[in-house]
């Protein structure tokens, strides 16, 4: 790690996590347990000699004086940020068996390629593949997961495939993206929000910029699901990530994220219509491969039925905690809405070229394809295209049901 990002501040002992790029986020709290989350093992704890309660505070004072602010009893809480790392302090008059620190490291460059996300199975390369065009067809997507799932590095990997003569303008509330940095050349301007400008101010001024994407670093707030909402109805494209359980549950979880009371029927429509795709991503540590482990475990389009005039998840992808794999063929309102934006997507993206159904199941190794779904709950409908319904021609196509 650049170690120019540091030179008003002695980090002391916590200088070789810090310069170790695999651990991603310290955290000091009970009087002198250090824990450490990493990409490859996941959280674990660390001993230091002779880390203790003072040597924290005095990071502490050091942060707020480099950030013109105050610490103390009066003022408990101090949030300090540079350009690679974002610092949380809290006193210990509030956190009572001892100052509490969390360092989280958001380094400027993209940690993820295809060949690291296929080899270390976070994806198939059918899928990525899928979500490459979806990016490259102007679709809005969203992505959920916990905190420390690797949603933020998702959106930057899938941001990193943009076209370089489209513009790109994130807002944030605490720098994250470094979309500016990473591609210092190309038409990119960061914004972030404060206690002058907020959400609302600065997708103002973002709209006079004249973007074609728009990428908000997370949705935590009404604020943001209004700066979402303005955006893709006003013809942008955003990139931008959630928590949620479940890439499904996205629309609703916008809607509890509003802190005035609008009608949950009109806006849930409106995020299926304006919202293509949504991703999940889940974080843990696999007994399979003795590791921490990331991968998508759900893909969903977002649509409004055009007869029944109802919003709709068509689920495209799945993954259970066996590591099973399920596909579902998008619908016509996904692959219109592509060929609108100039790319032609195959009724069947999941299945090689020229290879039948029966080949590409056979090849899968227990993954299960499926062309049709027919959704039992009013919370999951998916709709099911006639000229697929071809039981006689294709005997070996089994349905299933969501």
């Amino acid at each position: 790690m650049d170690t120019m990002v540091f030179s008003q501040i002695d980090f002391g002992l916590l200088m070789p996590l810090l310069e170790n790029d695999d651990i991603t986020d310290i955290s000091y709290s009970n009087g002198g347990q250090l824990w450490v989350k990493s990409l490859s093992k996941g959280v674990y704890p660390v001993k230091i000699e002779g880390l203790t309660n003072e040597v924290m505070e005095k990071l502490a004072f050091q942060c707020s004086n480099v950030m013109g602010k105050t610490f103390n009893m009066a003022h408990p809480l101090l949030d300090a940020e540079s350009a690679e790392l974002r610092l949380n302090f809290v006193h210990d008059s509030i956190a009572t068996n001892g100052i509490a620190v969390l360092i989280r490291k958001t380094p400027a460059k993209i940690r993820l390629n295809k060949d690291k996300l296929v080899s270390e199975d976070y994806v198939s390369t059918k899928l990525h593949d899928f979500l490459i065009e979806c990016v490259q067809g102007h679709c809005n997507i969203l992505v959920s997961g916990e905190t420390g799932s690797g949603k933020t590095e998702l959106v930057k990997y899938l941001a990193s495939n943009i076209k370089e003569d489209e513009k790109i303008i994130t807002i944030e509330d605490t720098l994250e993206l470094h979309l500016d940095k990473i591609y210092p050349t190309r038409d990119i301007v960061a914004m972030k929000t404060n206690n002058i400008a907020s959400y609302s101010d600065v997708l103002v001024a973002c709209m006079r910029q004249n973007p074609r994407w728009i990428l908000l670093s997370e949705v935590r707030s009404g604020e943001a699901v209004m700066a979402v909402r303005n955006s893709i109805s006003s013809g942008h494209n955003i990139l931008s990530t959630i928590h949620s359980d479940k890439a499904s549950s996205i629309p609703m979880r916008l809607y509890s994220l509003l802190e005035s009371s609008q009608d949950i029927d009109q806006f849930v429509k409106g995020m299926h219509r304006y919202i293509q795709i949504g991703i999940h991503v889940k974080g843990f540590f696999s007994k399979k491969y003795n590791r921490f482990q990331r991968e998508i475990t759900q893909v969903c389009e977002f649509y409004v039925d055009d007869e029944a005039n109802e919003a709709k998840v068509n689920v495209m992808y799945s993954r259970d905690l066996m590591g099973n794999e399920v596909y579902n063929n998008p619908t016509s309102h996904l692959i219109d809405y592509l060929a609108s934006q100039g790319v032609a997507m195959r009724e069947d993206p999941f299945i090689p070229l020229g290879e039948t159904i029966t080949e590409a199941k056979e090849e899968s190794s227990g993954e299960e394809i499926k062309t049709q779904s027919v959704a039992q709950t009013p919370q999951l409908e998916v709709k099911v295209e006639e000229k697929k319904e071809e039981p006689k021609q294709v005997p070996e196509l089994e349905v299933f049901e969501l």
